[in-house]
């Protein structure tokens, strides 16, 4: 059971590291133990996605204005507008597919109803 959990995930084995290093008291290899299962453990190639989510145009956006005053109050001259939006990285395995990507940022990363998103492959 054990060994399956560290091979699930790079982020369980990283767990299970801590806990191992933690029951044992040896706090000072703790972060060693940890990085080395996540590292050894992980076998799977990992493509890294950027997705940027952006307000459509016809919404409004508050944070947007509130950076446009601020940088007026600075004294920066030359700022018309100001759409603020996010950016998401994520680490997938390589055999991740489209729709599965785009089913991500449907259900959980955008709001459709007010966000535009596009993916970026890195």
């Amino acid at each position: 059971m054990i060994r399956r959990l560290a091979t699930a995930t790079p982020f369980a084995a990283l767990a299970l590291g801590w806990a191992v290093a933690l029951f044992r008291q040896d706090l000072r290899r703790a972060p060693a133990i940890a990085i080395a299962r996540a590292t050894f453990s992980s076998r799977t190639l990992l493509m890294k996605l950027r997705i940027f989510v952006t307000l459509k145009p016809g919404v409004l956006d508050p944070q947007g204005k509130a950076i446009h005053k601020a940088l007026d109050g600075l004294g920066f001259a030359g700022v018309n507008d100001v759409r603020q939006g996010k950016l998401i990285e994520l680490d997938v395995t390589d055999d991740t597919d489209d729709a599965s990507i785009d089913d991500m940022c449907r259900k959980l990363l955008a709001n459709t109803v007010i966000e535009n998103y596009r993916v970026e492959r890195v």
